[in-house]
């Protein structure tokens, strides 16, 4: 007889719209779980969660159908907020996975998940890293840093680099990649904390803390008297608009996030659209899911340079599931310093 276990979960009260989610539209249960794949379902792989990711993508996920995003998995109300997550496979239907295999992708956010058709779901074969790393600077966050930069940005040596959200998940880890390239990289951050970290532990050449200056154009125009080749744009807002009025003719914008839009009524509009046609600059949306074939060209990348002490990596770890939604809401107040990962276990 399988063993039946109790199972913590965080629950989505209901779908969030028009307002700002906070911590009281999700809630921690707990049910019970066979620790067994079904015999009639194939296909099916059953994973103990080690490891939770906080992306804002995630508030696209807990939104009404109509205005989702494409290519995400959802929730409904009264189910586990999904994500993704670092996961120990306990039991498999599927012919890719065995008990044992240590994987990362799209999970729920519990103790227990059974998983049908794991298509999201890649196999960790290197161990001799923090498997923690897989939430994010070998995750969706570190595919995401380098198609938005290298193959959307495409950098020369020497180019000058400017990156909003700089201290977070993907930010931190594009201006590293910029200094690898030989370009000359600037962040913007929200503290004092955060700008020390940036210039002192991270390796960007300066940073700024947008919420002391009140002219936003004017601090680029400091920062980058020549001007900006590239944008790796997180924030939107403001900040675009002062960058479209410093950015360099022919420079590239990767347009990964949005996140100063994501939770108001009426997105701000943007003024300066025009100098993307007067200095020809090339602005493009992206979504690292396009970018899954080049996994193992990354890897070749990252995994030695960070081995080799080349790239470091901030995580803001919080201990349980009982404390994930605390954690998820603030990411969009910016409390969290590097990348947000929720330990549910670390067996």
């Amino acid at each position: 007889m399988a063993q039946v276990m109790s199972n913590k979960q965080v629950l989505l009260r209901d779908f969030v719209n028009g307002r700002s989610p906070t911590e009281s539209d999700m809630y921690v249960t707990t049910n019970t779980l066979s620790l067994k794949v079904p015999p009639q379902d194939s296909n099916v792989v059953l994973v103990k969660n080690l490891y939770l990711s906080c992306d804002p993508m995630m508030r696209f996920l807990i939104m009404k159908s109509d205005q989702r995003m494409s290519k995400y998995i959802y929730p409904s109300p009264g189910s586990p907020i999904c994500g993704y997550g670092v996961a120990k496979v306990l039991d498999s239907s599927h012919p890719e996975f065995k008990e044992g295999d240590l994987v990362w992708g799209l999970t729920r956010w519990e103790e227990y998940s059974l998983l049908p058709n794991p298509q999201s779901l890649i196999k960790i074969h290197h161990t001799d890293v923090p498997l923690s790393y897989y939430t994010g600077i070998l995750g969706m966050a570190g595919k995401t840093a380098y198609a938005g930069f290298f193959e959307v940005c495409r950098p020369k040596k020497g180019e000058y680099v400017f990156v909003s959200a700089a201290s977070g998940a993907v930010g931190q880890l594009v201006g590293q990649f910029a200094k690898l390239a030989g370009c000359y990289v600037v962040g913007s951050a929200g503290s004092k904390e955060k700008v020390d970290l940036l210039k002192n532990k991270i390796g960007f050449d300066e940073a700024f803390n947008y919420k002391e200056e009140h002219d936003l154009d004017a601090a680029l125009k400091r920062y980058f008297p020549e001007g900006i080749d590239i944008y790796f744009e997180n924030v939107g807002g403001e900040m675009l608009d002062a960058v479209l009025q410093n950015m360099r003719v022919h420079g590239r914008i990767a347009v990964c996030g949005l996140i100063s839009q994501y939770n108001i009524d009426e997105p701000e509009g943007c003024r300066n659209l025009i100098y993307l046609i007067s200095k020809q600059v090339r602005m493009q949306g992206f979504l690292v899911f396009s970018y899954y074939h080049l996994y193992e060209k990354f890897l070749e990348m990252v995994l030695p340079a960070i081995k080799e002490g080349k790239i470091t990596y901030v995580e803001d770890v919080v201990e349980g599931l009982e404390s994930a939604p605390a954690a998820l809401i603030g990411l969009y107040a910016g409390r969290n310093v590097g990348k947000q990962v929720v330990v549910v276990s670390r067996e």
